[in-house]
């Protein structure tokens, strides 16, 4: 018995529609600016952990890297509609989003120990590990569906309007 025909990543529709958006500008610029501020973030929660030192810009950036992932969420929900009409848990990407919840979960809930005092720093850090950790693996899915969609966009050039070139994912 065989498997059903697995779906493209992109149809040639979304793949337009993808090319033409502005939202996959914004989603390329906002990930490498939040994969910074995330590595800032990193060392500063792992060094407050290892010294005791430097507490608050610790927690804030915390606060700034939720800041950041709320941003590239709705963003990228934005442009999940625009390209496959609905905004979240479309086919193509319904696993990332899956799991984009819970890393967004562990980010809310940094944001309601802190501003409702209800952890403490370390705790705090702690949580806020636990959400880089899943950010990292979300991050991950994404880049490995970015790959994906470089080699479907190889295997099938589109042409554009302009002349013979090809355009690929």
């Amino acid at each position: 018995m065989t498997s059903p025909p697995r779906r493209p990543l992109y149809t040639p529709e979304e793949r337009a529609r993808r090319d033409s958006s502005r939202w996959t500008l914004v989603q390329g610029l906002l990930a490498p600016v939040q994969f910074i501020i995330f590595g800032i973030s990193l060392y500063l929660v792992l060094d407050y952990l290892r010294t005791g030192q430097n507490q608050d810009w610790a927690l804030w950036s915390v606060v700034v890297k939720t800041i950041a992932l709320y941003t590239i969420m709705i963003t990228g929900a934005i442009w999940e509609k625009v390209v496959f009409g609905k905004y979240l848990f479309a086919e193509s990407f319904f696993w990332e989003d899956v799991f984009s919840m819970l890393v967004i979960a562990l980010h809310t809930a940094y944001l309601v120990g802190l501003f409702w005092n209800l952890l403490d720093t370390n705790q705090l850090m702690w949580l806020a590990l636990a959400a880089y950790f899943t950010y990292v693996i979300n991050a991950g899915q994404f880049i490995w569906k970015l790959r994906m969609a470089r080699l479907e966009g190889a295997g099938r050039p589109e042409r554009t309007g302009a002349g013979n070139e090809a355009v690929t994912a």
